[in-house]
């Protein structure tokens, strides 16, 4: 006890010494500091004399302060006080700054029209966290703490474009849409570029028709991308040749733009949409009053509504546009679909006496349409006339055709039409030969199924299931089982499942040939495989036995 007050003595002076320097290097409160830092960014002090006036701030253990400090820096006329503070954090305390940091920094810059450091900024945050959304997404919750204008995310979507994030900006643009913010047509402009040269391109349609959903008009710029859009499709001819048979004559580019828009928007079963868009392209003069009756029409006739489609019609003539062959070609197709085939030949005529030129959709509607009511003789009087006018018929009103042809004996009819539309262009597909093939089985004519069973593998187009049937059926009745065999091998294969008349004809064949063991195993099989046989009294001979 009697040592006490001496330790006392001698510990004293060391709490006095610590409490000194503890009072000396405890921070200021939180609103000092970022007062006295903004203070001295104002004054234009450089990085050293920041650094040794802060060196015990240790931003780097205590970076919840910078986006604060940011943030009083927020104002126009500040905002290159607060890029420096944010390259000056990053230099001398070698922070790496969170994506929050970044976005309160851009939305800063964008304010002040500080373009090139606020791209530079977003293009580096993008790079680093290689999620566009993720940086909306902070753009959106800093925006209004910021104080920001809409001019920043014009530069996100720019930024976007030029890294080649399209999923992103395409995705951006319509979040954008939602939350009520307009890019401008230089903002569209850049990413329809991009995309268009992409391996998506096919993104461009969408990002055009945002482009317009938004009310933003079209610029020179933005018709020449879109044209070479329609170029690289391969549609331009389509949409040039669709505005000339409705308006009478060529137009812009813009107007042949536009038509493919709504068009395609109508085609895809959008008509409110589509009509929508048109109406707001009419007010702007974006698109012809001809063209616009034209695509109602489309949209009447594709909805099913053939009386208010004629309405528009009549209004059409009433207000002195004349009658023109894409419309008649819709009513031909109306009444065709409705089996109305008379009413339908009456409007070809119609289109004849008045010099207007019909065109493949409307030859195509009139051959299907024919086939279908089983007026075969009409059917086939339009495909001449087709032919005639140097146009190649559409697979569907073909093949079509054929089924009525082969149906009345004349496949060696349909198979001579076909060799002469090769000639032309035409591109058949599997149906055009099965059926072929299965008129050629049913008049017994084995040379004709076999050159068309060649000429698909020639082709590379793959026999189906029917097309094998047909084949073996033919060689079954020349009685050449060892080629029928060859086939039934090359269809397992080519992993294609034998239907049960596939079997049923090499069963009935073998037993007339007298070889019951190959008619049993093949009977089996066929049970195996789940099929349930419909077979001549004799295959029930071949199951007891």
């Amino acid at each position: 006890m009697k040592c006490l007050p001496r330790i006392l003595n001698l510990i004293s002076p060391a709490i006095s010494a610590t409490a000194v320097r503890l009072i000396h290097t405890t921070l200021p409160p939180e609103p000092e500091i970022i007062a006295s830092i903004c203070g001295s960014l104002r004054k234009g002090s450089n990085f050293p004399t920041l650094t040794k006036k802060f060196t015990n701030l240790n931003l780097n253990k205590n970076t919840q302060i910078i986006p604060k400090i940011l943030l009083q820096l927020k104002q126009p006329h500040d905002a290159n006080w607060a890029l420096k503070f944010f390259h000056w954090a990053a230099h001398d305390f070698q922070i790496q700054h969170s994506p929050f940091d970044y976005c309160i920094t851009i939305h800063i810059l964008a304010h002040a029209k500080l373009v090139k450091d606020a791209q530079a900024l977003l293009e580096s945050v993008l790079s680093k966290v290689s999620s566009g959304k993720m940086v909306l997404d902070l753009l959106f919750d800093s925006y209004e703490i910021s104080e920001s204008t809409p001019f920043v995310f014009d530069l996100f979507l720019q930024c976007c474009a030029k890294l080649k994030m399209i999923d992103d900006a395409v995705s951006a643009c319509e979040m954008l849409d939602k939350k009520g913010f307009n890019l401008s047509v230089i903002s569209y402009n850049s990413l329809i570029n991009v995309v268009l040269k992409s391996e998506k391109s096919g993104l461009v349609w969408r990002v055009y028709e945002g482009m317009i959903r938004r009310r933003v008009c079209p610029n020179e710029f933005t018709m020449r991308v879109m044209v070479s859009g329609l170029c690289k499709e391969g549609r331009l001819g389509k949409f040039l040749d669709v505005v000339e048979r409705i308006h009478g004559k060529k137009c812009l580019a813009g107007v042949v733009v536009n038509t493919c828009l709504v068009y395609g928007m109508i085609d895809e079963g959008r008509v409110e949409d589509g009509l929508g868009i048109l109406k707001w392209l009419l007010q702007r003069n974006l698109i012809l009053d001809s063209v616009s009756y034209g695509l109602v029409v489309f949209a009447r006739v594709k909805i099913g509504d053939l009386a208010a489609a004629l309405e528009v019609y009549e209004e059409m003539i009433r207000r002195g546009f004349s009658a023109n062959v894409f419309v008649h070609t819709l009513f031909i197709g109306a009444y065709c679909e409705e089996g109305k085939v008379d009413e339908a030949i009456e409007l070809f005529n119609e289109i004849e006496y008045v010099g207007m030129k019909p065109y493949d959709e409307t030859f195509n509607h009139l051959i299907l349409g024919c086939a279908r009511a089983g007026r075969l003789e009409d059917s086939l009087r339009f495909c001449d006339s087709m032919i005639d006018a140097g146009l190649v018929s559409s697979c569907v009103a073909f093949n079509e055709l054929v089924k009525m042809l082969c149906a009345n004996g004349g496949t060696k009819r349909a198979d001579d039409i076909l060799t002469y539309l090769l000639d032309k262009g035409f591109v058949p597909n599997e149906k055009t030969y099965s059926r072929l093939i299965a008129g050629y089985q049913k008049e017994r004519n084995l040379q004709g199924v076999l050159k068309l069973y060649y000429e698909m593998e020639y082709k590379l187009l793959p026999p189906s299931s029917s097309v094998f049937a047909s084949v073996i059926a033919a060689v079954c009745h020349s009685g050449d089982l060892k080629e029928a065999e060859k086939y039934f091998k090359t269809m397992k294969d080519k992993s294609i499942v034998p239907c049960s008349f596939i079997y049923e004809d090499l069963i009935n064949a073998h037993i007339k040939k007298g070889n019951k063991a190959r008619g049993d195993q093949l009977y089996h099989e066929l049970l195996n495989i789940g099929h349930n046989p419909s077979i001549e009294t004799h295959l029930c001979d071949v199951a007891k036995s």
